[in-house]
C-alpha cells in the first residue's frame, strides 16, 4: 500500500556497466513506499567493490514505513552504520583488504526531504526550471576548491579529481553529511554515481530531466554518458514529487528494487 505521508513519486532508474569496466560495482535502491532512494558505488581499484555497494544497499532495503522524518533519518543512519561494520568484517575475513562504497540517499516523508551522502555520488534537485546540487563531493579536488587553493576552471582538469576522502566501510564510523528541506510540488531529485558526472555536466542533467518523465530522463542520461566514453559504471535515479496523485507510478519492475 502506498504510504500517503511519503507522498507520490514518479520514479525511474537505470544502470550500466559502461564501456571499459568488466563488472558493474554500482548498486541502487528505489523504495518509494518507504521514502528511500539510494545509489552506492563500489570503490574502484579496491577489492570487492561490488560486494561493498551491495552490502550498503541491502541494509537500506530493510527500512520499513517510517513514523516521522526524524525516525526515517535515524533508521537510515543506523542501517548505514550496520553496513559499515559488515563491510569491515568482510574485509577482515578476506585477509585485511580495504573495501568501501560511496553513497547518496534521498529520504522523503510528510512533506520533508533529507539527503545523506558519503563520497562523490551526488544528489540534485530540479526545481522551478533550475538545477541545484544538494550534495558536496567528498574528494581531494573539492577540498582544494573549497579552500580556494584552486579555481573552478583548474578543478575541471585537476589530476586527482577522482580521489575520494570518505567512503562507507573504510573507517570505524561512517562519515555522513546531511542536508534537509521542505518538498515542493514538482521537485525532481536526481541521485547518481560519478560515472554520470564524469561525462555530463549539471546543465545537461537539467536539460534531460526537466521535460521528461523519470524513466525517460534516466535512460537519456545513461545514453549520453555512454556516448561520451562511458569510462565508469553509471547509475541514475530520478524521483519526481507529485503530491496529491492517487498512486505512486514506479517506472520499473518493483520486484527488482536492488541493482
Amino acid at each position: 500500500m502506498q504510504n500517503t505521508r511519503v507522498g507520490s513519486f514518479d520514479s525511474g532508474v537505470a544502470s550500466d556497466v559502461g564501456k571499459l569496466r568488466e563488472r558493474n560495482e554500482d548498486s541502487y535502491l528505489v523504495k518509494p513506499q518507504a521514502g528511500v532512494w539510494a545509489v552506492a558505488d563500489g570503490m574502484g581499484g579496491h577489492h570487492a567493490g561490488d560486494i561493498a555497494s551491495q552490502t550498503v544497499i541491502a541494509a537500506l532495503q530493510s527500512i520499513e514505513l517510517p513514523t516521522s522524518p526524524a525516525s526515517l533519518l535515524a533508521e537510515c543512519e543506523a542501517r548505514v552504520a550496520s553496513a559499515n561494520n559488515r563491510i569491515q568484517e568482510i574485509g577482515r575475513e578476506r585477509g585485511g583488504i580495504t573495501m568501501g562504497a560511496t553513497l547518496a540517499v534521498l529520504l522523503a516523508f510528510d512533506g520533508h526531504y533529507a539527503c545523506v551522502w558519503c563520497g562523490d555520488s551526488r544528489i540534485y534537485v530540479v526545481r522551478a526550471g533550475a538545477i541545484l546540487r544538494l550534495s558536496r563531493d567528498h574528494t581531494e579536488v573539492q577540498e582544494l576548491l573549497t579552500s580556494g587553493a584552486i579555481t573552478a576552471e583548474e578543478a575541471e582538469t585537476w589530476g586527482g579529481r577522482n580521489v575520494i576522502t570518505r567512503a562507507i566501510g573504510v573507517s570505524d564510523e561512517p562519515e555522513l553529511e546531511i542536508t534537509s528541506g521542505v518538498l515542493k510540488a514538482g521537485d525532481c531529485f536526481v541521485i547518481c554515481s560519478d560515472g554520470l558526472t564524469h561525462h555530463v555536466d549539471d546543465s545537461e542533467i537539467l536539460e534531460c530531466v526537466a521535460p521528461n518523465m523519470s524513466q525517460r530522463a534516466c535512460d537519456n542520461l545513461i545514453a549520453l554518458a555512454l556516448s561520451r566514453g562511458g569510462t565508469d559504471n553509471v547509475t541514475v535515479i530520478v524521483a519526481r514529487y507529485q503530491p496529491g496523485t492517487p498512486a505512486d507510478r514506479l517506472r520499473h519492475d518493483p520486484a527488482t528494487e536492488c541493482g
